[in-house]
């Protein structure tokens, strides 16, 4: 059966012709970038401090040992994530590395599966290829993979956190948040979702994780105390590199600390604007409301604190796919202005205009985090002031083309096909869009 789907055929329907062009692309991409730029040579390695931690783990060696005052990758992850990356010193680096990055790599494609089942797409429509393709040409999976970070597992994560809180199995949805606590804190701000949500049993466990491998790394490790009085002031501090954030650019460009604090408060006010329409008006849209609040609390969290880093932008792909959702926030040209500053591989450094090369290529991922805010907050923002001016916020805030009645969705004259009885043609439209987004079951 599955040799029968590779046989070369003419496709008959328009859905038939975009799937065969976009999957050979879809997966010599995938390829290209796991077996070409994960193994090939690049100057920023994550990989070799966790290695090296690693292996000084298995040998009883001090790990919290950093020389902050360089500027190469630091080994920053907790004694708890130090206990469940330790095997990966079992091998030779160089296998390790491969391996991890297969482990990363095969991660992304189970989210991505994943974020097909979340929207209700199989691996039959174009979603599938088309999501695939542009998931593996952004520069935050292409750079996860070459640098051999640990952000594909915490994708997979996040959108296990997320069908797990649809469903209602909160115990488990924690268990899985806690163990990327427990490595690498940057999903640890979806916790609000659930806090909103009441959904008290996945603290148990988000808490409960972390807590028990501390407890059972910490007297293995030769100097624990070493990532409180080191490591920790280091990750609490701004840097003016490699730093996205806010708070990063204005240091590399000498901005004073008001206009830095000025933008970052305006910022702030915008997103919890923008969460409590959310709460208020949108959350039994449960889909709609975890999947967008957590594009909002994940990007500010990028943006507005210490430290931001253009591939942590793979933490959005569940948000961006809210697209496929006729209420979402992103379907507008400013949201994929946006979009495209923080997700593109392009490099905007240019030789004969340096100085403004540097800066578009600086702050394209600062203003598109930021531009994204702002994007979510207008929209949300008129949709409210648009159901206040017609007298219908007690029944939510939903776009006025998708109020009964509206006159994009008036149904036109009955129409009869083959014979069968008349179907009106909106309602096949509406039939075919349910099957297409929605909640597992």
């Amino acid at each position: 059966m599955f040799l029968r789907q590779l046989e070369p055929r003419t496709a008959r329907t328009t859905a038939e012709v975009f799937n065969f062009a976009l999957w050979p692309f879809a997966i010599l991409t995938v390829l290209h970038q796991v077996v070409v730029k994960g193994t090939n040579f690049t100057i920023t390695d994550d990989f070799a401090p966790v290695y090296k931690a690693s292996l000084a783990f298995l040998n009883g060696r001090s790990i919290y040992g950093e020389n902050f005052d360089l500027v190469d990758p630091h080994y920053l992850y907790p004694p708890s994530g130090t206990l469940l990356i330790a095997p990966l010193a079992i091998i030779d680096p160089e296998k390790s590395r491969w391996l991890f990055i297969g482990l990363n790599a095969i991660a992304i494609v189970l989210a991505w599966y994943l974020l097909l089942r979340l929207f209700k797409y199989s691996i039959r429509s174009v979603a599938a290829p088309t999501l695939l393709l542009l998931m593996f040409a952004s520069e935050t999976v292409i750079n996860t993979l070459g640098f051999g970070n640990v952000n594909g597992c915490l994708l997979l994560a996040e959108v296990l956190f997320i069908h797990l809180l649809l469903q209602r199995r909160d115990l488990l949805a924690g268990v899985v948040m806690g163990l990327t606590i427990a490595v690498k804190p940057t999903l640890a701000p979806l916790l609000l979702i659930p806090l909103a949500r009441r959904q008290w049993q996945v603290f148990i466990t988000a808490i409960g994780v972390p807590v028990v491998l501390t407890a059972i790394a910490w007297p293995l490790i030769k100097d624990p105390m070493d990532f409180v009085h080191r490591t920790t002031p280091y990750l609490l501090k701004s840097r003016d590199y490699f730093n996205s954030a806010i708070v990063g650019n204005a240091g590399y460009y000498g901005l004073p600390v008001w206009l830095s604090w000025g933008m970052r408060i305006a910022l702030g006010v915008l997103v919890l604007v923008s969460l409590w329409l959310l709460y208020r008006y949108c959350r039994e849209d449960e889909l709609f409301f975890i999947c967008t609040t957590s594009g909002i609390i994940l990007t500010a969290s990028f943006l507005l604190p210490g430290l931001g880093q253009q591939y942590y932008s793979m933490m959005l792909f569940p948000f961006l796919m809210t697209v496929v959702l006729r209420n979402s926030v992103l379907r507008n040209w400013p949201a994929w202005l946006a979009i495209f500053g923080f997700m593109t591989y392009d490099k905007w450094l240019l030789d004969h205009w340096q100085s403004a090369g540097r800066a578009f290529e600086y702050l394209r991922v600062t203003f598109g985090w930021a531009l994204l805010l702002i994007v979510v907050f207008c929209v949300l923002g008129d949709r409210y002031l648009a159901a206040r001016r017609e007298g219908r916020l007690d029944s939510g805030i939903e776009p006025s083309f998708l109020l009964p009645g509206a006159p994009g969705r008036a149904a036109p004259p009955a129409r009869r096909t083959n014979g069968r009885e008349p179907v009106a043609a909106t309602d096949v439209v509406d039939q075919q869009e349910s099957t297409q987004a929605g909640v597992l079951s």
